[in-house]
C-alpha cells in the first residue's frame, strides 16, 4: 500500500481543472487536496483544503503551499485578461511562481496544462508565451515535470469564449477524417486531460516529459 500524499491544484473551476479536483478527491492516491485560488469553490468535502490567494501576491501564503504532486489549470485569454501584459502574467507569471514556491516546499512533481502550438520562439505570442512558461518552469529543476498540450478543449464552460466555441462547431466533425499526424490536432474533452494528468502522476516517473494532444487522448482513455 503506498504512501498517501498531498495534491495541490490551481485552476479547480476551470475547464480541465473542475473535472481533475473531482478525480483527485476520490483517489486513495491522496489524503487531502489543497486548492488554490480566488474565490472559495461551492464544495465541501473532508479532503479538500481551500487556501484563497492574491496571485499577485503568492509569496504572502507559501506556508500553506505543501505538497508532493501539484496541478496547474489556471488559464486565461487575451480576450479575458484585456491586455498582453494580463495574460502573459496569468499563463506565465503565476504558473512560475508557484511551481517555485511548491518546489521549495519539496513538491516532487508538477504537472501544467500548457497549449498545442508552445514555442518560446514563436511569432504568435499567445504560443510563445506559453513556450516561455514551459522554459522558465523547466529551469527550476523539478524531479518530474509533465508538460500537457491539448488541441482545442472541448466540455462546458461557465464562461462563453466564442472563437472557441466556433472552432469546436467547425473541428468536431472534420476530427472523424484527422488521422496519423493530424490526430493531435482533434479537439480533446477537458475531461480526457484531467484524467491523463491523473494518470501520469500515479506513475511517479522521474522524467521532464511534454505529452502532445493525441498522447493524452491515449493515456485519458
Amino acid at each position: 500500500m503506498h504512501r498517501t500524499r498531498t495534491a495541490l491544484i490551481a485552476g479547480a473551476s476551470g475547464l480541465v481543472g473542475s473535472h481533475l479536483l473531482r478525480m483527485l478527491l476520490q483517489s486513495d492516491r491522496y489524503s487531502q487536496v489543497i486548492s488554490v485560488g480566488r474565490r472559495e469553490l461551492a464544495i465541501i468535502h473532508p479532503k479538500l483544503d481551500q487556501q484563497i490567494v492574491d496571485f499577485d501576491h503568492l509569496k504572502k501564503s507559501a506556508p500553506e503551499l505543501a505538497a508532493e504532486d501539484v496541478f496547474f489549470c489556471l488559464g486565461t485569454t487575451i480576450k479575458k485578461a484585456g491586455t498582453k501584459e494580463a495574460f502573459y502574467k496569468v499563463d506565465h507569471t503565476y504558473v512560475t511562481q508557484l511551481a517555485e514556491i511548491t518546489l521549495r516546499r519539496n513538491a516532487s512533481q508538477f504537472l501544467v496544462v500548457s497549449s498545442m502550438g508552445a514555442d518560446a520562439g514563436s511569432r504568435v505570442f499567445y504560443n510563445r508565451v506559453k513556450g516561455e512558461m514551459e522554459r522558465d518552469v523547466r529551469a527550476l529543476g523539478f524531479q518530474s515535470l509533465h508538460i500537457f498540450r491539448p488541441a482545442l478543449l472541448l466540455g462546458e464552460r461557465d464562461e462563453h469564449r466564442t472563437g472557441e466555441e466556433i472552432g469546436a462547431r467547425i473541428m468536431k466533425p472534420l476530427s472523424k477524417i484527422m488521422f496519423g499526424p493530424l490526430r493531435r490536432y482533434r479537439p480533446i474533452q477537458a475531461e480526457t486531460v484531467a484524467n491523463a494528468m491523473l494518470r501520469v502522476a500515479a506513475q511517479d516517473l522521474k522524467t521532464d516529459k511534454v505529452y502532445l494532444s493525441d498522447e493524452i487522448e491515449r493515456l485519458g482513455h
